[in-house]
C-alpha cells in the first residue's frame, strides 16, 4: 500500500516543461513570412512590368537607382529639413535645379508659392524658433527672394 501511495504522490506532482524550442520556432516563423513576402513581390514584379510599357536607357537607369534609394533611410523629420525642402523647391522652379538627363524649368508661380509658404512658415513660428533655426529661415528666405528677383528681371527681359 505504501509503495502506492508513493507513486500516486508522485504522479500527482506538477511538473515544470521548458521550451526551450520557442527561439527555432520564431526563426523558422521569421524566414517562412519572409520567403513569402519574396514570392508575393515577385509575382507583382512580373504584373507590373507587363502593365507598363518598355523604357529608354536613361529610364532603366533611373528606375535601378529608385531601388537603390528605396533602401536609404529617411532622415528624422525636422524644421530644417522642412525649409531645405522647400527652398529645394524654389530653386527647382527657378531653374537652377533639374532634374537628372533633363533642362531646368522655370515656373515662377511655383516658385512664388514656395517663397510664400516659407514666409507663411516665418510668421506662423514667429517667437518659437531656436536662434539657428530663425537664421536658417532667414537666410532661406532671403536667398530665394533675391533669386526670384533676378530670375524674373531675366525672363523679363527675353523678347
Amino acid at each position: 500500500m505504501q509503495g502506492q501511495g508513493a507513486n500516486m504522490g508522485e504522479a500527482q506532482k506538477p511538473s515544470l516543461h521548458v521550451d526551450t524550442d520557442w527561439k527555432r520556432q520564431a526563426q523558422e516563423e521569421k524566414r517562412r513570412l519572409a520567403e513569402e513576402e519574396q514570392k508575393r513581390r515577385q509575382q507583382a514584379a512580373p504584373a507590373a512590368a507587363a502593365a507598363v510599357p518598355p523604357l529608354g536607357d536613361a529610364a532603366v537607369a533611373e528606375q535601378a537607382g529608385g531601388a537603390a534609394r528605396e533602401n536609404r533611410e529617411l532622415p528624422p523629420a525636422s524644421f530644417t529639413l522642412l525649409v531645405q525642402s522647400l527652398l529645394t523647391q524654389v530653386l527647382y522652379h527657378l531653374g537652377d535645379l533639374a532634374a537628372r538627363g533633363s533642362q531646368p524649368v522655370v515656373n515662377l508661380d511655383m516658385a512664388r508659392h514656395h517663397i510664400d509658404t516659407l514666409g507663411i512658415l516665418e510668421e506662423k513660428t514667429r517667437g518659437n524658433l531656436t536662434a539657428e533655426e530663425k537664421s536658417m529661415l532667414d537666410r532661406a528666405l532671403y536667398e530665394a527672394r533675391m533669386r526670384f528677383v533676378s530670375v524674373a528681371s531675366e525672363v523679363a527681359s527675353y523678347p
